[in-house]
């Protein structure tokens, strides 16, 4: 069975490609999401253990939470009574690791920081711009502390970092 990675992307990013690519660049999301399920399916034939990837991006703070809660397999979905068809976006299975850009919410959301430390799934803080060397509102972040990995100014190479380092990571734990 596979194991199943989310990448959740907060506010603005979807507009990556378009917005500021000054700091972000001129890669869309939808191009960091497909590369990312290249380098899983890349990863998973090098490996004993098969990868994929959710996508998952909101503008909306509780959306964020909502979608956390369900990695956990939680929520109301999660908690449907009867046969539920595993290849339905409405069925949520715990997923073994969040990577997250959250973005502005980084610096303002205990919400969010609360739905990650709650339900016991490694995470990793991906910031395409590094954060420490803009404003300094960008400086303090509510997750970095309960994360299991930090990774910030890579541009969007560091998602691809990310998943490189949970697959270890989860290999390592098993």
């Amino acid at each position: 069975m596979a194991r199943r990675i989310l990448l959740i992307n907060g506010p603005n990013l979807n507009l990556l490609g378009k917005r500021e690519p000054h700091i972000y660049g001129h890669t869309s999301l939808s191009d960091v999401e497909n590369q990312a399920r290249t380098q899983l399916a890349s990863l998973s034939s090098n490996q004993d253990q098969e990868f994929t990837l959710e996508a998952f991006q909101s503008n909306h703070e509780g959306a964020i939470v909502d979608r956390i809660q369900q990695a956990a397999g939680w929520g109301p979905l999660a908690e449907a009574k009867g046969p539920v068809d595993s290849s339905s976006s409405s069925c949520f299975q715990k997923v073994a690791a969040i990577i997250i850009n959250p973005g502005a919410y980084t610096h303002t959301s205990v919400a969010i920081r609360d739905a990650l430390a709650g339900v016991d799934i490694p995470f990793i803080e991906v910031h395409i711009s590094n954060v420490h060397a803009r404003e300094s509102f960008r400086h303090h972040s509510y997750l970095s502390e309960k994360a299991t990995a930090v990774i910030a100014g890579l541009g969007v190479f560091g998602y691809q970092a990310a998943i490189e380092f949970v697959v270890k990571h989860l290999k390592f734990k098993d």
